[in-house]
C-alpha cells in the first residue's frame, strides 16, 4: 500500500494534503457554484450521468470506522430522485443550482470558510464568498482553491480524514468529470484579448499616474544632485535615493494596478482564473492590463554594467526610472 496513490492524498511530513483540485477544473468549479449558474433538467442529467451513479446507492458509503464499529454517519439521503423532486426554481421552467448538483458527490462534512480574506467576518454579504457546507450540501459560497485546494484543514483534508482513500479517491474523479463535462458542453471557458484590456477611463488614470510617477523621480534626480535631498535613517545618500525612487515607482504600479482590478467585471476571464486560484495572481492582471512596472534584481533597481549606464543606448549616469528597469507598457 505505501505506493498506492489514494494511500498518499495526506504527505507525512506535515499531515497535510499533498494533492487537490488544480487548474481547468478549479476554473470550471468557480462558474459552476456561482450564485448565478443554473442548469435546467437536461443540462444537469447530462452532467450526473458523467459519473457513475450506482457507486452512491451504497449505504456503507460515507460510513466510518470509529473504535474498531463502523458507523453510516447518513445514508445517502441527498439521491438523486432527491434532487429531481427539489429544483431551486419550479416556474416557469424548472432550474437547479450549481450548489446542488455539485452537493450530490459530496459525504456528509461540515465545512465553513471564506473565499476572500475581504470577507472574513462578513457573514451577510452579497459576493457569495462565505462557503457554508452542512451536511454535505453547499448553502452559500463559491468552491475555490481554498476549499478544494491541497491546503489544510480544506476539503480534502477533512474527507481524507473522516471516510479514507476509497471516499476521496470518488470525489476527486468525480467532481473532474462533472466539471469537464461542463466546461465542455455547457460553458466553455477561454482567454481572449479582450481580457487584457482596461476601459479608457481607466487607461487614461494609468497613464497619468505613469506620468506624476516619472515627474517625481525627475523631482528626486534634481533634489540629489543639487545635495538636497534627505537621507533616511540609517542610509547613505546613494541609498536614500534609490529607496525613494523604488518606493515612487512601485507606487505607480500598484495605483495603476488596482484601478485596472477594478474595471475589470466579474465576467472577465482571466480576473476568473485568479479568483479561483488556478493560475495567475492581481499581480498579473497589474502587469498585463495596466504597466509591467519596476524590475528588480535582488532586491533593488537595475545596476549599472558597463560604462556607467545598464544598455548603450542610454546616457552615462542615467539614474532615471526608464533608465533602471522602470517598464511603463
Amino acid at each position: 500500500e505505501i505506493c498506492m496513490v489514494s494511500k498518499q492524498v495526506l504527505g507525512p511530513q506535515s499531515n497535510k494534503p499533498v494533492m487537490g483540485i488544480v487548474q481547468d477544473t478549479l476554473t470550471g468549479l468557480r462558474f459552476f457554484t456561482i450564485r448565478d449558474s443554473f442548469f435546467d433538467k437536461n443540462e444537469m442529467m447530462q452532467v450526473l450521468y458523467s459519473i457513475d451513479l450506482d457507486k452512491y446507492n451504497d449505504i456503507n458509503l460515507d460510513s466510518i470506522t470509529r473504535e474498531g464499529k463502523k458507523i453510516n454517519i447518513k445514508p445517502k439521503e441527498y439521491s438523486l430522485i432527491k434532487l429531481l423532486n427539489t429544483p431551486a426554481i419550479s416556474k416557469p421552467k424548472q432550474l437547479w443550482t450549481g450548489k446542488q448538483i455539485l452537493s450530490f458527490i459530496f459525504p456528509n462534512v461540515f465545512y465553513k470558510a471564506s473565499s476572500n480574506e475581504n470577507f472574513e467576518n462578513d457573514t451577510e454579504n452579497f459576493s457569495d464568498t462565505q462557503v457554508v457546507i452542512c451536511e454535505g450540501e453547499i448553502m452559500s459560497g463559491i468552491i475555490d482553491k481554498k476549499s478544494v485546494g491541497a491546503s489544510q484543514g480544506g476539503l480534502i483534508h477533512i474527507i481524507t480524514n473522516d471516510y479514507g482513500s476509497k471516499r476521496i479517491t470518488l470525489f476527486f474523479n468525480d467532481i473532474q468529470k462533472i466539471i469537464g463535462k461542463f466546461l465542455m458542453n455547457i460553458q466553455v471557458f477561454t482567454m481572449g484579448i479582450g481580457d487584457t484590456v482596461a476601459d479608457v477611463e481607466t487607461l487614461k488614470y494609468v497613464r497619468k499616474a505613469i506620468d506624476d510617477a516619472k515627474s517625481a523621480v525627475d523631482d528626486i534626480i534634481k533634489k540629489a544632485q543639487n545635495n538636497k535631498l534627505d537621507r533616511l535613517p540609517g542610509m547613505t545618500m546613494k541609498e536614500s535615493f534609490e529607496s525613494q525612487v523604488n518606493l515612487v515607482l512601485n507606487r505607480a504600479r500598484d495605483v495603476s494596478g488596482t484601478s485596472t482590478q477594478k474595471s475589470l467585471n466579474k465576467c472577465n476571464n482571466m480576473k476568473a482564473m485568479v479568483l479561483s486560484g488556478s493560475k495567475g495572481s492581481f499581480i498579473n492582471i497589474s502587469q498585463v492590463t495596466a504597466c509591467v512596472g519596476q524590475q528588480n534584481v535582488e532586491g533593488k533597481r537595475i545596476p549599472f554594467g558597463f560604462a556607467y549606464r545598464t544598455l548603450p543606448h542610454f546616457s552615462k549616469e542615467d539614474y532615471s526610472g526608464k533608465s533602471r528597469g522602470f517598464v511603463e507598457n
